[in-house]
C-alpha cells in the first residue's frame, strides 16, 4: 500500500510541474497561453539585493522663465565674489585656500550662487598678437580652473564664470588696442571664439555647478567710452554671438551676458543690443541667443530708467520670455532706495525676477588689510531669503 501511495502521489507531481512549464511557454506564432509572473524580492527581504542607485542631478535648466534643478525651482540668492587679487586664474596666482574659504562661508551664508570673472582684463590668459590675433591661451589658466571648479563641487556652489569685461578694451593698457583690433574682425573673434570659449566647455561641461556662463561684463562701455575705443555694436554684439553660438554647440551651459544699461538689454530705449533675433543676424548661426539676462543695476541710472528692485522685469524693460536676473547691484543703498538689503531680495523675488547678485565690496579690517567681501549687510539678506523660499533657494536639499 505505500508503495501504490508513493507512485500516486509522484504521479500527481508531475503533471504538476508540467502545467507550470506548458504555462508560460509560447506557441509557434509567438503568442502565450497566460502571462508569466515574477517575484522579485525587495532589499529589505533579501539583504544582497541593493536597491538602485538614483542620480540626482545639479545642472540647471531652464523651463520658461524658471531655472531649475532637478524639476525643482531654483532662484539665485547670489553675489558677486569677481577676484581676489586680479586675474587670479593661473597658477602662481590662484590661492586655492582664500576661495576654499570663501566657498565654505558662502554657502554657511545662505548663498547659492557666486559670479567670479575668471579672466578679468586677459593680461596673461588669453595671448593676443600687437594687431589682435588670438594666438593661444596660457596652460596656467586652465589648470587654475581646474581647481575652482573642483572647490565649487566640494561646497555645492553654482559659480557663473564670466570669460570677458570692458576691461579687457580699456587703454591705456597694452591689452587694450589688442582686443579693440580684435572685436573689430570676424574672423580674430571666431578664433578667440574657438581657442578660448569652445576648449572652456569642452573642459568643464561635466561641471554641474557652472550656473551659466557670462560671455563678458558689461559691453555697453566698450561701445561708449572713448578709453575702450567706442566700437560699434555690430562688432561687438557679433563677438558675443559667436561666442554664445559655441557654447551651445559644445555644452548645455545656459549662457548670457552681463550688460551694463538697460537701455541695450531693451526694446524700449535703444534696443536690445543682445536679442536672438540680432545676434542671430549678426552671426547666421541659430545657435547664437542667450537663454537668460542679467542685467546690472546702480543707482545713477534711477532718474532715467527708475529701479528695477520694485518692479517686474517687463515693467523695468526686460522681455519676460526669458528668465531674468539682477547680475549686479548695490548691497549698501539703503538711505537712498528706502529699502534694506534683505527688502530689496524679497522685492525682487516677488516680482518675478529669479535671482539678484550683489556686489560687495573691499572693507578694511583694524590689522590694516582688506577683507575683499564684506558681509555685514549681505550676510542678512540672504539668510532671510533662505528663510523665505528655502525649497527655491537649496531645492536639493
Amino acid at each position: 500500500m505505500k508503495k501504490f501511495l508513493s507512485i500516486f502521489l509522484s504521479l500527481i507531481l508531475m503533471i504538476g510541474l508540467s502545467g507550470c512549464t506548458n504555462e508560460g511557454d509560447s506557441d509557434s506564432s509567438g503568442s502565450t497561453d497566460s502571462t508569466e509572473t515574477t517575484v522579485v524580492e525587495s532589499s529589505s527581504d533579501n539583504p544582497e539585493i541593493s536597491e538602485p542607485e538614483t542620480t540626482v542631478s545639479a545642472r540647471v535648466t531652464i523651463e520658461g522663465t524658471k531655472f531649475m534643478v532637478d524639476g525643482k525651482e531654483l532662484w539665485i540668492n547670489g553675489a558677486n565674489t569677481p577676484w581676489e587679487k586680479w586675474n587670479d586664474f593661473t597658477i602662481g596666482v590662484m590661492d586655492e585656500t582664500f576661495w576654499d574659504n570663501e566657498f565654505a562661508r558662502l554657502v554657511g551664508d545662505g548663498i547659492n550662487c557666486t559670479r567670479i570673472w575668471v579672466n578679468c582684463n586677459g593680461m596673461n590668459i588669453v595671448r593676443l598678437t600687437p594687431g589682435g590675433y588670438p594666438s593661444d591661451v596660457n596652460p596656467d589658466h586652465w589648470e587654475a580652473l581646474d581647481k575652482l571648479f573642483a572647490l565649487a563641487e566640494k561646497h555645492k556652489l553654482y559659480i557663473m564664470p564670466t570669460l570677458l569685461s570692458f576691461d579687457h578694451f580699456k587703454e591705456p593698457v597694452s591689452s587694450g588696442e589688442k582686443f579693440q583690433a580684435m572685436v573689430k574682425s570676424n574672423e580674430y573673434c571666431d578664433r578667440f571664439a574657438e581657442i578660448y570659449v569652445k576648449e572652456f566647455c569642452e573642459r568643464y561641461r561635466g561641471c554641474e555647478y557652472i550656473f551659466g556662463i557670462d560671455v563678458m561684463n558689461e559691453p555697453d562701455w566698450v561701445y561708449e567710452n572713448t578709453e575702450c575705443g567706442k566700437v560699434p555694436w555690430d562688432n561687438i554684439s557679433y563677438l558675443l554671438g559667436r561666442c554664445a553660438a559655441v557654447i551651445h554647440e559644445n555644452s548645455d551651459f545656459p549662457v548670457t551676458v552681463g550688460m551694463a544699461i538697460i537701455k541695450y538689454n531693451s526694446d524700449k530705449y535703444e534696443g536690445n543690443k543682445v536679442s536672438d533675433e540680432y545676434l542671430k543676424e549678426l552671426t547666421g548661426s541659430d545657435n547664437a541667443y542667450l537663454d537668460f539676462y542679467s542685467t546690472h543695476y546702480y543707482n545713477w541710472q534711477k532718474p532715467y530708467f527708475g529701479f528695477p528692485c520694485g518692479k517686474s522685469p517687463s515693467e523695468f524693460g526686460i522681455a519676460e520670455a526669458k528668465p531674468c536676473i539682477i547680475g549686479e547691484t548695490h548691497n549698501d543703498d539703503e538711505q537712498e532706495c528706502k529699502m534694506t538689503l534683505a527688502e530689496k531680495y524679497k522685492s525682487v523675488y516677488d516680482n518675478g525676477w529669479s535671482g539678484i547678485m550683489v556686489w560687495m565690496d573691499p572693507q578694511k579690517k583694524d590689522d590694516g588689510t582688506y577683507d575683499w567681501y564684506r558681509y555685514d549687510l549681505t550676510e542678512t539678506a540672504v539668510n532671510a531669503m533662505l528663510e523665505y523660499v528655502p525649497e527655491k533657494i537649496r531645492p536639493l536639499g
